[in-house]
């Protein structure tokens, strides 16, 4: 396989990028100066040796625990649920959630063979057995597999003296928050409703 096949099959393996933007995209590369792609690469190995999880969130971050969990500004007894680390920078555009999140690192897609031990399902469990909960919100996708997660979530935390909300229909069916303006996704947290 040559260097430009090679190339541009890593970039075809990237969500949204076929066959020709991935060759699109290796030419395009190829037209720059050398430095450009040199720049590109240890941006790739910078990422990949330097971002974990948190610790306490599983969002991600360079340190052991990510700056909004560090903040003191936060409302820690509030905990917003979401898909991907993604989801989490949808909601802060928002500006009007204070609390802070727990990544569940995706959704249970039994066909897609991602079950409740794929995600971080028991240790928001744990975050919450540790008291000074009050409330969970469930911000996952309003996709099948989402209102999946957020119910089999809901049911997980159902022994626990706190509120189990989900966000509102803001949101439509099939998006996913990363792609939701900062008013709709104001919207629906404001109008978030309890999950019993």
């Amino acid at each position: 396989m040559s260097a430009i096949d090679e190339l541009s099959a890593e970039f075809a393996k990237l969500p949204g990028i076929g066959r020709k933007t991935a060759l699109r995209l290796t030419y395009y590369l190829l037209k720059r100066p050398p430095e450009q792609g040199r720049r590109l690469a240890a941006a790739l190995v910078t990422v990949a040796d330097r971002v974990r999880t948190c610790e306490q969130c599983y969002n991600l971050t360079e340190d052991p625990v990510c700056s909004i969990c560090r903040d003191g500004r936060r409302e820690p007894s509030l905990i917003c649920a979401v898909e991907e680390a993604a989801d989490i920078g949808a909601i802060e555009r928002a500006g009007e959630f204070r609390g802070v999140y727990h990544v569940l690192g995706g959704r249970l897609s039994p066909l897609d063979g991602v079950g409740p031990d794929d995600l971080t399902v028991s240790q928001l469990v744990a975050r919450v057995a540790a008291g000074a909960v009050r409330e969970v919100i469930l911000a996952t996708n309003p996709s099948l597999e989402g209102e999946a997660t957020a119910l089999y979530v809901q049911r997980q935390l159902a022994g626990y003296p706190l509120t189990v909300s989900r966000i509102a229909r803001g949101i439509p069916v099939g998006g996913d928050l990363e792609y939701a303006d900062g008013v709709t996704i104001a919207q629906a947290l404001s109008a978030r409703r309890e999950m019993r």
